[in-house]
């Protein structure tokens, strides 16, 4: 096979896989500094009598016993068409190769491993029980790391809350679902394009049978003998998304059994939700981690806020010190492919490689081996500035240096589309008239871009975008700054405080930041929802009263963007974005055992007595930061 079609399917598998990792990706050419021996399918006993298939990569000719690296995943640890871990060029081959023991595994109740798979509800003892027999063979020196993005980094960080005593270092990449329902509720609205894909193709609680007559190295006949996703040939993806209610998509999608159904009809405070392994704000952790992850990643904020907690929440001075991020700039697990022109949606955001595997063998190395290489001696965090397009160090979050701006709604209450009479500015507004626009759950804003995950699908693919048509709709908010005389950067978390009222009992609010350049393009940076009935909590879902207003927060996880001279900040507002969430039908039932919805008649206030604004991390130009250049 080609190296161009080797590269032409790595591609796809990342562009159409679900949740991928970046163990789809190959690291660069690499020289082995030894052989490598496979011993596949070995069968480790999980606590409970549960045994988990994995594949065991041995360097050949070590002096000396082992360090040992575990990656998990539930897509197939011996597909060599997509995820090319049995491949001598996979990434676990270059850390076997570099005097690894590396340990690939099959999540339980997935292909060769034994069990029933539930998502993330046993990833975390399981986890910690495949690093406890890794670190007792005759080999090992007692040490293990673990890698690995999406699932695969997540399983690792909700391990590592129960402390693993021989756990000694962490990369986990793209992984901030470990501390939000698995990413998949955002402001009580639900990932549709992303879940719905994900469950359909590899959510099925049993492993799939294998065509016995094959080779058992072989392990892959047709697509149909796999949960993965080539199994979606044939189906109409926009018509799934559409599906009502939206807690049959999966059976009517013909679906393997799945937790779909579980996932959806729970409300987000259910205590049901604590049989999982995900990360509470309590938990608490003693190993040094190096995570990445990327702006357009649906759960970066999530990522940054693990950062922040497993710094605040370490059990030793050795974990509480030696907490690191790397911020790209673009999408779920594609850190990796940035190029000196890193495209993204349509954007080109400059040269953002990064010499992440270099990188990755130095850290194990120092924490595995005990290697001095000046690996802690660098900036906590690595953050793209994009529009700035340079690679910048920083050491805590948000920067210390933060000015917190207020950007304020301002109209004459015709700030209907691109075309209407909105602004955006940091002076507080008077009397005001308010906005208004109908909301129908039959037409919703299409979703264009964004830091949309793994939908399978062409039509709804993460990054930047003109949103300029989308402006042009009447049920959008549109809400622009004059032309920046000076530049902006805004990197932080970020948030919109919006007063509202609608006529229906419930409904969603939806937000976008926007970089609109000197020739009018409107890239969209960030994006987020609020389900209205959760305004004051998950645990207190409350129905709206006609009329009465209330204020709402909408959670745009953070992002990092400079603003150029001659450009311009802009805020769009509506109560949609289909397909990343789920339509809010308006009733204020339940929505995801609904078929029928109602137009909503929303209204946004801007005015001295209620505010409205998008509160924006503006760091000072010129005002501190580590010069990072790229490739560090």
């Amino acid at each position: 096979m080609n190296s161009h079609r080797v590269w032409s399917m790595i591609l796809m598998a990342l562009l159409l896989s679900p949740r991928s990792g970046a163990q789809t990706l190959l690291p660069p050419p690499f020289t082995p500094q030894h052989p490598v021996r496979l011993e596949k399918s070995v069968m480790v006993p999980m606590r409970d009598g549960v045994r988990i298939s994995t594949d065991l990569y041995i360097p050949e000719g070590v002096i000396g016993s082992l360090p040992a690296i575990m990656v998990r995943t539930p897509y197939n640890k011996s597909n060599p068409e997509f995820w090319n871990f049995r491949s001598p060029h996979s990434v676990a081959y270059y850390f076997a190769s570099h005097g690894y023991a590396v340990a690939v595994q099959d999540t339980r109740g997935k292909f060769e491993s034994e069990g029933v798979f539930t998502v993330s509800a046993d990833d975390s003892t399981d986890g910690f029980d495949t690093v406890a027999w890794l670190s007792s063979q005759p080999w090992s020196n007692g040490k293990v790391g673990s890698y690995g993005c999406s699932y695969l980094g997540e399983d690792q960080i909700e391990m590592a809350k129960l402390q693993p005593p021989k756990l000694a270092a962490m990369v986990p990449q793209a992984a901030g679902g470990s501390a939000r329902y698995w990413g998949l509720i955002n402001g009580g609205a639900y990932e549709i394009a992303a879940g719905a894909g994900w469950f359909r193709r590899n959510g099925a609680k049993y492993a799939p049978k294998v065509d016995a007559s094959l080779p058992h190295d072989t392990f892959v006949a047709t697509a149909e003998l796999f949960d993965f996703w080539p199994s979606m040939t044939g189906v109409d993806l926009p018509k799934m998304w559409r599906t009502l209610p939206t807690m049959d998509i999966e059976e009517r999608a013909g679906a393997a059994p799945n937790d779909w159904k579980d996932f959806l009809t729970h409300e987000p405070a259910d205590s049901w939700w604590d049989h999982f392994g995900y990360v509470k704000p309590h938990h608490r952790f003693n190993v040094p981690v190096l995570q990445v992850n990327s702006w357009y990643d649906p759960t970066v904020g999530d990522t940054l806020n693990l950062f922040n907690q497993m710094r605040t929440n370490a059990d030793s001075r050795t974990a509480r010190d030696n907490q690191f991020i790397i911020v790209s700039p673009t999408g779920h697990c594609s850190s990796e492919l940035a190029s000196d022109h890193t495209v993204v949606g349509s954007r080109d955001l400059g040269d953002a490689r990064f010499n992440y595997y270099d990188l990755y063998l130095r850290w194990f190395d120092h924490w595995l081996r005990g290697v001095d290489n000046e690996v802690t001696r660098r900036p906590k965090l690595q953050i793209y500035v994009m529009g700035a397009n340079v690679w910048r160090g920083e050491n805590e979050w948000p920067l210390a240096r933060t000015v917190w701006t207020k950007y304020y709604l301002h109209s004459d209450g015709f700030a209907n589309s691109r075309f209407g009479t909105g602004t955006l500015s940091a002076t507080p507004p008077a009397i005001e008239h308010a906005d208004t626009f109908s909301y129908d759950p039959n037409s919703p804003v299409p979703t264009l871009g964004g830091p949309i995950c793994c939908t399978g699908s062409a039509d709804a693919q993460p990054g930047a975008y003109d949103q300029s048509d989308i402006e042009m709709r009447h049920d959008v908010l549109v809400y622009t700054s004059a032309p920046l005389t000076s530049g902006v950067e805004a990197t932080g978390p970020l948030k919109v405080v919006l007063a509202v009222s609608s006529s229906a009992p419930d409904t969603d609010f939806t937000a976008k930041l926007i970089d609109v350049d000197a020739a009018g393009t409107a890239y969209n940076i960030q994006d987020g929802i609020e389900r209205v009935r959760y305004r004051d909590g998950y645990a207190s879902p409350t129905r709206m009263q006609p009329g009465l207003v209330y204020e709402i927060t909408i959670d745009l996880q953070a992002s990092s963007a400079y603003f150029a001279v001659g450009h311009r900040i802009r805020l769009e507002l509506s109560s949609s974005n289909f397909p990343r969430f789920d339509r809010n039908l308006n009733t204020g039932g339940r929505n995801v055992d609904e078929i029928v919805g109602y137009v909503a008649h929303n209204t946004v206030y801007h005015s001295a007595a209620h505010l409205s604004y998008v509160l924006l991390p503006i760091i000072p130009l010129n005002s501190g930061g580590i010069a990072t250049p790229a490739g560090l």
